[in-house]
């Protein structure tokens, strides 16, 4: 008999999700410390639900939702199914469906966003039988920082110093007092023109100063370009606590007015000689598999092509003149609620 019941913020149940989220994406492992910490982080404006589906009271499936301040809407929601393999095609996706359905309505849902990998087929015969449309898909790239000759990159260095950019990283640009503000305006720039299933949100400028607070940043690979005192493009590089010798990429651009300068690739090899030089042996990154600017300098660089992610988009209702004007500032700010008790 399959049970649902809710997800509770004990060392038990983070354990029993993160151990679940694993083995469903075992090659993209996370820990419970990262967890903890981004659910504190977390805004609280924002309102999510999570919940395990249980056989004989062993944990089998786990299901999540939630809203997010980067696409912000109350009825806009991030959602999550994940089970064990050896438990699939025994109604435990259902049953966990079954009660995210039940819960989301209280934000009169709009839209439902989701993800799976191309080579994951329960995931994409799950979605498409829930009626998820395709989106959009990302191709994901990996790079071994080894595998580069950086003596032949440096070139670009020579190209940017010689148009008076410099390239600094984050921590020693912490003496400039606009820094944080900069680098929020920035992200932005590069934000609006990164392909994404929905229109992204201008977070507020205290959500993105929580950025410091991450154990997994790591300011020395945080490069930006400045250009007498503009911040005109950046690129970032984040930990992660599984597995020490493996980087994510967070972001790359460069500003409009700054493009086909040769700045974006010269932010790129010197994350990549920051990775070399600190012993990591493994960078992954993803781009939208139309972003054929992004995707022609990783192909240079030497990043070899993985499975790509599709991004999944469910219509739940038609779209009305208010929704225009939604925000989740604007919803009632209760206390969060934690998820129902199971029946």
């Amino acid at each position: 008999m399959i049970t649902i019941r809710p997800f509770e913020t004990n060392d038990q149940d983070y354990r029993l999700a993160v151990n679940i989220t694993n083995a469903v994406w075992p090659e993209y492992p996370d820990t419970v410390d990262e967890w903890k910490e981004s659910d504190e982080k977390r805004s609280k404006l924002l309102k999510r639900g999570r919940f395990f589906a249980e056989i004989d009271g062993k944990p089998v499936g786990f299901a999540s939702y939630g809203q997010s301040l980067w696409i912000n809407h109350p009825g806009k929601l991030f959602v999550g199914v994940e089970v064990l393999p050896e438990f699939r095609r025994r109604g435990v996706g259902a049953a966990l469906w079954e009660r995210l359905c039940n819960e989301i309505q209280q934000f009169d849902p709009l839209r439902l966003l989701a993800h799976t990998r191309e080579d994951y087929e329960d995931g994409i015969h799950f979605a498409s039988k829930l009626g998820f449309e395709e989106r959009m898909r990302d191709w994901e790239s990996r790079l071994d920082p080894a595998s580069l000759d950086l003596d032949e990159w440096s070139r670009y260095h020579h190209q940017v110093d010689e148009q008076g950019i410099e390239i600094r990283t984050v921590a020693e640009l912490e003496s400039d007092p606009d820094r944080d503000r900069k680098l929020y305006e920035l992200e932005w720039l590069i934000d609006r023109d990164v392909p994404s299933p929905e229109p992204p949100s201008k977070v507020p400028f205290e959500e993105f100063q929580k950025v410091w607070e991450r154990t997994n940043l790591l300011p020395d690979a945080w490069f930006v370009a400045v250009d007498n005192g503009e911040y005109v493009g950046m690129t970032n590089l984040w930990t992660s606590q599984a597995n020490a010798k493996l980087l994510y990429v967070g972001i790359t651009g460069v500003t409009r007015s700054h493009r086909k300068r040769g700045i974006a690739m010269a932010l790129k090899v010197r994350s990549v000689e920051f990775a070399l030089q600190k012993g990591f042996s493994e960078i992954r990154t993803w781009n939208e598999t139309n972003n054929q600017a992004m995707l022609g300098i990783n192909n240079r660089l030497g990043f070899v092509r993985q499975p790509a992610h599709i991004e999944y988009v469910k219509v739940m209702r038609e779209e009305r003149p208010e929704d225009a004007h939604l925000k989740i500032q604007d919803s009632p700010q209760e206390e969060e609620k934690q998820e129902i008790e199971a029946n």
